[in-house]
């Protein structure tokens, strides 16, 4: 076949797949909704209502056995549910069923606060008496449509009608239809960051009694997780390394240091090792560096201050507990003590963003912020200002994240699927802003402070269904390729191994089948969780020596991301976190010319339903993707995460016109692509090659000056990608 027509078969054949994928397109199908309340608050909204209501009322109802009651004067009685801001774009519409109750007639308005502000209301018809009615307000009538920051929902009695007792029941927001096309894309060229060692990163537990294990090594290295966190948690602060036991407790601790060190060597990882600030002191952190670094010479580099010394739930011994002026002034001499055991070392200390968060009260050291002259008592402007003043300046800024919190037992439930799938993009505003207090309350000293984290999951409280849930899996993917495209440099999750937890929520609105929480990845010896399949996946997209790459796209539900890998080729995730219906996508690779066929790895529904069934395989489906090009379009199922990995397009081999030809030599142009690695190969049979030379391109082309056998009659060179 000639080129002309191969490259005419290859024309027409991508636009058979874009037609057949747009024609499968389910463009008619609605995506998921929001329920607000199902017999019980859920999707973590809160009750911020006034007036007198009950959340729990039996009679009547429209489904389930729960509805509300609201009873009160005109105004002074609303239902108003409060949630962190979210992104409405997936939503069309308000929906709720309304009784009036034994008289009917009651008048509401509906109106909506989006960045900060109440909307105008949006009056409803009367109540009916004794009977159930819908309403269904598009989310345009409420100026909360495609809204990026929607806080909160109220319906509010008003004074044009009765004011009976009346009823609510089933609210949600429903879900708008899927988009025909969504558009992804990607830059080749537009480079955002180096990737960092330190991002494949996990917590370990020191009550892991399967820790220590030939199978914990093997999970660890399945899995791509190089870096690890010891003692990790609330328990650094009442760990003592050298005596192994909690300082309430006189037992042991099933995972010992030493422990940790077997484990740690064998697969050959980085770790942040996390000393007892609550309970302990300097000089135990800095004998615990010179007996790992300099007597045993381990080598450990990152060292951790205590564990979320700003939380009142930490364990603090010190006469001001959870200060940060105290944590500050203690920190130094941490700091001090613990480098003058080692130099090499690099020191962390607490920070959380917000000038005003986690005050816990203490007011006689106030902080000015030099930039705005504001005063805050907040953790770390207290904390900044108190090391600057000591002269004293930390390695790195430790920051923790959890999206949610549930309370064990509680009615309502705190966990949401489709709002933590949202929560990722939170990554950008954390490091913005604790940069600008880093830069504010330090000056030029902070500038070379790192930004880590060395926790992060999705709910830090009671555990249920959705901490071992495919969503989980979802959010950790989500979660750190957001993180990638800031200036954090580790990422640790929490937590290897946890243990089951029952007391969180197993509510319906809540995806997966697992009958028990758990914040690990692992369950018992190896019984994988999806975030476990989740992190081996993420080592396809991403590893040390990469390159991370700009990539977008028009729909928040279908999250892309890019990676140049080392070898030149192109790595593509695409995360899609709707549950109901299949999205098609255009796929756009600019400065980058794929091959034809991509390799594709993916992680969703049907390997988790595997998992529960047993049929089939609960491990990363991997195919070949033959519909490469520039621009190609492809389906992406619900609820799922895929890798792309492109390889370079073949290069192609030129030979110098013989005018420009060098006698005993033989000049080749190499053609290719910038940043990819190709071997030049040699041959007289076409059957055994040899490797002569290996170049990195700059540009799109390389000459290539090669000397002339002079015992044979015939030489033949090629150029091939090398991975």
């Amino acid at each position: 076949m000639s080129h002309t027509y191969r490259d005419l078969f290859a024309v027409l054949f991508r636009a058979a797949l874009v037609s057949l994928a747009l024609a499968l397109a389910p463009d008619l199908r609605a995506q998921a909704g929001l329920p607000l309340y199902t017999d019980h608050l859920v999707n973590g909204f809160d009750d911020w209502s006034w007036g007198t209501r009950n959340l729990g009322n039996t009679v009547p109802v429209h489904s389930g056995s729960h509805s509300i009651s609201l009873s009160g004067t005109a105004w002074q009685v609303a239902l108003s549910l409060n949630h962190t801001a979210f992104d409405t774009t997936p939503y069309a519409s308000l929906s709720f069923w309304a009784n009036g109750g034994s008289g009917g007639g009651q008048v509401l308005q509906v109106f909506a606060r989006v960045n900060g502000a109440d909307q105008p209301a949006y009056p409803l018809a009367a109540l009916p008496a004794n009977a159930w009615r819908q309403f269904t307000i598009p989310l345009t009538a409420l100026h909360a449509d495609r809204q990026t920051n929607f806080e909160r929902l109220t319906i509010q009695l008003t004074g044009s009608g009765t004011a009976n007792t009346f009823y609510l029941d089933d609210l949600q927001l429903t879900g708008r239809p899927a988009p025909a096309l969504v558009h992804l894309s990607v830059n080749a060229t537009q480079t955002v960051r180096a990737v960092d060692a330190r991002w494949f990163g996990v917590n370990t537990a020191i009550w892991d009694n399967n820790f220590d294990t030939a199978s914990t090594v093997a999970l660890l290295r399945e899995a791509g997780l190089t870096t690890l966190r010891f003692p990790g948690g609330s328990l650094s602060d009442d760990y003592h390394w050298a005596a192994n036991k909690s300082g309430t407790n006189t037992w042991q601790w099933t995972t010992s240091f030493s422990r940790f060190v077997h484990v740690a060597t064998n697969v050959g990882a980085q770790t942040f090792i996390t000393v007892n600030y609550g309970s302990g002191t300097p000089e135990e952190a800095a004998a615990w560096v010179q007996s790992a670094n300099v007597t045993n010479r381990y080598g450990f580099r990152y060292w951790e201050i205590g564990n979320e010394c700003y939380g009142t739930w930490e364990t603090d011994t010190n006469p001001a507990p959870h200060d940060a002026y105290t944590y500050a002034t203690r920190a130094a001499r941490y700091l001090q003590q613990m480098k003058a055991a080692d130099p090499t070392i690099r020191v962390g200390v607490v920070v959380v963003p917000g000038e005003d968060s986690n005050d816990n009260g203490y007011r006689a050291h106030p902080a000015v912020n030099p930039r705005t002259g504001q005063t805050h008592y907040g953790w770390t402007p207290v904390l900044l200002t108190t090391l600057k003043g000591l002269g004293v300046t930390p390695d790195f800024a430790i920051h923790h994240r959890y999206p949610e919190y549930s309370s064990a037992g509680s009615a309502a439930t705190a966990d949401s699927d489709p709002l933590l799938l949202q929560s990722s993009g939170a990554w950008a505003g954390d490091a913005a802003d604790l940069r600008q207090q880093v830069t504010d309350y330090l000056g030029p000293a902070g500038t070379n402070i790192e930004l880590v984290c060395t926790e992060n999951n999705s709910d830090a409280g009671a555990q249920g269904r959705q901490s071992t849930s495919l969503v989980n899996g979802l959010y950790y993917a989500d979660s750190l390729a957001q993180l990638m495209k800031t200036e954090f440099n580790a990422f640790i999750w929490w937590d290897l191994r946890n243990g089951t937890d029952t007391s969180g929520s197993f509510d319906p609105t809540l995806y997966g089948w697992r009958t028990y929480g758990d914040l690990g990845m692992i369950n018992g010896p190896a019984t994988r969780h999806p975030t476990f399949y989740a992190a081996k996946l993420l080592q396809f997209f991403a590893r040390p020596g990469d390159t991370v790459l700009n990539a977008t796209s028009d729909y928040p539900l279908l999250s892309a991301y890019a990676v140049r890998r080392a070898s030149g080729a192109l790595s593509f995730l695409v995360i899609h976190k709707d549950p109901a219906t299949h999205f098609t996508a255009q796929v756009s690779l600019a400065g980058f010319a794929p091959d034809a066929t991509a390799t594709l790895r993916s992680y969703g529904i049907p390997q988790d339903n595997a998992a529960q069934t047993g049929l089939g395989s609960p491990d990363i489906a991997e195919s070949a993707f033959p519909g490469a090009a520039g621009t190609f379009a492809c389906s992406f199922a619900p609820y799922s995460a895929s890798v792309f990995t492109f390889a370079p397009a073949a290069p192609t081999l030129r030979a110098l016109p013989a005018a420009e030809q060098p006698s005993g030599q033989f000049v080749l142009q190499l053609q290719g692509q910038p940043g990819v690695r190709y071997v030049l190969q040699t041959s007289t049979n076409l059957t055994a090659w040899q490797s002569i030379a290996t170049n990195t391109l700059v540009g799109a082309t390389l000459d290539l000056t090669n000397a002339l056998a002079s015992d044979s009659a015939r030489q033949l060179w090629r150029a091939v990608w090398q991975p």
